[in-house]
């Protein structure tokens, strides 16, 4: 089975009670468990992580190339200025890995600073703006791509 890390940025283990306006009210632990639903579904080896870390999420990302591990990537605020990781999803898209860039609001209806993405220009494809089922939609592309 295709192994896929759903790597998730700062702030987003607090879906479902950080500003449910914007982002709705699925927890974290409901979206893990909804993600491993539609990996299953497509035939996908999800693993569902979450961290604060700009540098955990670089050394994942290193983990990917070493494992042969396809990603879906929510950069969340780092989505803007890291460019750590940014060169970080240049190696997974150089080893001929499929990385694509979720968002679960649309950031170019957002604040201007929200505009740019450092990661969208080494990623295979962006989703952004469906909420939770931009995981679900970033997934089957990703399974598509894969056939």
């Amino acid at each position: 089975m295709t192994s896929v890390l759903i790597a998730n940025g700062p702030n987003l283990g607090r879906l479902g009670s950080r500003e449910p306006e914007k982002y709705g009210s699925t927890t974290y632990a409901e979206l893990v468990s909804l993600a491993s639903g539609w990996g299953d579904e497509l035939g996908l080896d999800v693993e569902v992580r979450q961290t604060d870390d700009e540098s955990e999420l670089v050394g994942w990302m290193h983990g990917c190339v070493d494992s042969g591990t396809h990603v879906v990537l929510n950069p969340a605020a780092f989505t803007h200025y890291s460019y750590a990781l940014r060169d970080a999803c240049a190696m997974v898209t150089a080893a001929e890995l499929e990385l694509v860039e979720v968002h679960l609001t649309n950031p170019h209806a957002r604040e201007a600073f929200r505009h740019t993405s450092v990661v969208s220009g080494v990623a295979t494809g962006t989703i952004a703006g469906f909420g939770v089922d931009s995981y679900r939609l970033a997934l089957s592309a990703l399974a598509a791509r894969l056939r």
